[in-house]
């Protein structure tokens, strides 16, 4: 296999991936495994997806009605740790993670915790 080109224009890079000019915050993870999607993981997802994009917070492509310059990245993945009290919610670069989430739980970890920097103490497990 061949060795990928490493690229080190700056400008080059920045038009390759955009995202490197937005103003990045947090990340949120949700896992969707498979013990959390048992309990909804694709829900959880989806709902966090939903109000993300509708508040124009969710980083993303403009094609896909994110928002270039959007303060959050949404990531689903396989396994944040928590799984058997799931669905699992990891918020980065603060170190919260949150047990048992609900589809009606994204909206108040949005409003709280994403735009007013509040934990979402009902839910959170740890926090760093």
């Amino acid at each position: 296999m061949p060795k990928p080109k490493f690229i080190t224009d700056r400008q080059e890079l920045e038009k390759l991936a955009p995202m490197l000019n937005a103003p990045i915050k947090r990340q949120v993870f949700v896992c969707t495994g498979k013990s959390c999607s048992a309990v909804g993981g694709q829900e959880v997802m989806a709902e966090f997806d939903r109000i993300l994009t509708e508040k124009g917070l969710r980083q993303g492509k403009e094609s896909k009605g994110r928002n270039p310059m959007g303060e959050v990245v949404l990531t689903e993945c396989g396994s944040i740790g928590f799984c058997s009290i799931g669905v699992a919610v990891m918020v980065y670069p603060d170190g919260t993670m949150y047990g048992q989430v609900q589809p009606e739980d994204a909206a108040e970890i949005v409003e709280e915790h994403l735009e007013k920097g509040s934990v979402v103490e009902r839910l959170e497990l740890i926090r760093l």
